[in-house]
């Protein structure tokens, strides 16, 4: 099984910046697509960003687009996830998750992907 492992939260004031990880237990990251996602105290989980397995294609919700940046280094099993200009609303904990891709995907939906890590809290003040 693939194990991840998300680092990088914390608490940061509004209109700072954080970088978050997601680091695979996995030989090579390569061939997978990986999504970011964030569910905040009484609401939805919803889609925040995703890479595809060459990197080539990469999503944004509309809410992050701009601030957020998705990237990733095969070489370390990781995907990265930098945040930039952070709001409150930004607050939330945040998972990874992945699926082996071999043509397209639904970056956007969680049914997609069949691991996912334990999550990394986000605390944005004013």
């Amino acid at each position: 099984q693939v194990q991840l492992a998300e680092s990088g939260g914390g608490s940061m004031q509004a209109g700072g910046s954080l970088r978050l990880s997601c680091t695979a237990s996995l030989y090579s990251l390569s061939s997978y697509a990986i999504g970011w996602f964030r569910q905040a105290p009484g609401k939805e989980r919803e889609f925040v960003a995703a890479i595809s397995w060459s990197g080539q294609s990469t999503h944004y919700a509309d809410s992050v687009k701009g601030r957020f940046t998705i990237s990733r280094d095969n070489r370390k099993n990781t995907v990265h996830l930098q945040m930039n200009s952070l709001k409150p609303g930004d607050s939330a904990v945040y998972y990874c998750a992945a699926r082996q891709q071999y043509d397209g995907y639904w970056y956007g939906e969680t049914y997609w992907y069949n691991y996912w890590g334990q999550g990394t809290h986000v605390t944005i003040s004013a």
